[in-house]
């Protein structure tokens, strides 16, 4: 674990600071001792000729129901490989042990373009409509602002200077624009409160159930999931709320973090049928609200058409992808009924957006 450790600060942090105790436990509690552990679905290590660790894939159990079958389900998480270009092998070698083991179902939310091509060549299937990154501009001037300033970290100075040009543009009044959402949100934008890790939990079961392929979490594995959720120090602050109709029944949950001046990072929408435009438009005015200057997510293919018409833009920066031996069990995934991404992948895990102390 100590290896793999100075592998993933290298490769994946980009960095050559030591590696942290803190780092070092956390990868060996998510990797070997999770509460779904199955002991015939491992993570695997890849050595040099010497011994030394140059690779390394990190697998999580997800055991998964599809059209209420319980299946194996596997998920591809961290998959790094030291000096590709002088071992170019190592990668595909890590990838045929992962899908060689014993899971009925294996999954990834957070493929390059190079583990991609891994996958379609092992003859995985590439979800389109779950590998789009989507993004909605709210201050355009403090977005821009906030981009020129993570380029070049001198030109944040340019920050406040951006608050009132924003406040200009977002009065001008109109319907939601490409550039920016105005002060006020459309009328009939539904109300949210704070949830806490019990009442989150209990959301997610209800907003989940019917999904013809989803997770089928332990109690404690998905409690553990949410606890560690919190933990984003990169990305800013957690906001995490139900979203409630006009007689108080819960339509849906959203989570993301972010601080006032920055882009939002949104892990989950949940929404009951019917309901995913409404939570959006509650989401984009709570974060409206909190100053921030954008909100960027993953999709899903429930949540594409309620983006439609709200000036949503959007981009492939990873992708999503299934593999089985059984073909049915592609079937919901490809018609769109999967709940996956999110809590069904990785993005709930301190590896990302959190710092390791």
């Amino acid at each position: 674990m100590p290896e793999v450790a100075r592998l993933f600060q290298s490769i994946l942090r980009k960095t050559r600071a030591p590696v942290t105790s803190d780092l070092e436990a956390y990868l060996g509690r998510i990797f070997l001792d999770s509460p779904d552990r199955d002991p015939e679905i491992n993570s695997f290590v890849h050595l040099r000729h010497d011994g030394k660790p140059d690779g390394f894939v990190g697998v999580l159990p997800l055991p998964m129901l599809v059209d209420n079958r319980h299946v194996r389900g596997a998920l591809c998480g961290t998959l790094m490989v030291d000096n590709h270009a002088g071992n170019p092998f190592a990668g595909a070698r890590l990838m045929r042990a992962f899908l060689g083991g014993p899971q009925d179902i294996s999954l990834t939310e957070t493929a390059n373009d190079i583990s991609t091509t891994m996958w379609r060549k092992l003859r995985a299937t590439v979800l389109p409509d779950h590998s789009l990154e989507w993004l909605r501009i709210i201050r355009p001037a403090g977005f821009a602002a906030e981009m020129v300033g993570t380029a070049f970290a001198p030109l944040r100075l340019l920050r406040p200077l951006a608050r009132p040009l924003d406040a200009v543009m977002r009065r001008r009044g109109g319907g939601p624009q490409w550039s920016h959402l105005p002060v006020e949100a459309p009328e009939g934008t539904l109300e949210s409160s704070e949830v806490d890790d019990d009442e989150t939990a209990d959301l997610f079961t209800t907003f989940t159930v019917g999904y013809a392929a989803r997770p089928s979490w332990r109690p404690d594995s998905l409690s553990r999931m949410i606890r560690e959720s919190r933990r984003k120090a990169a990305w800013g602050t957690m906001v995490r709320r139900k979203v409630v109709a006009r007689g108080g029944r819960p339509v849906g949950l959203f989570l993301y973090y972010g601080d006032a001046g920055r882009i939002g990072r949104v892990v989950q929408i949940l929404f009951a049928p019917g309901q995913a435009g409404a939570v959006i438009d509650s989401m984009l005015a709570d974060a409206a609200g909190r100053g921030l200057v954008a909100l960027r997510g993953r999709t899903m293919p429930a949540l594409l058409e309620a983006m439609l018409g709200r000036r949503f833009a959007f981009v492939h920066a990873s992708s999503s992808i299934v593999h089985a031996r059984d073909r049915q069990l592609l079937e919901p995934f490809l018609a769109g009924k999967a709940f996956f991404n999110g809590f069904a992948g990785e993005s709930w895990s301190r590896l990302i957006g959190d710092r390791f102390d």
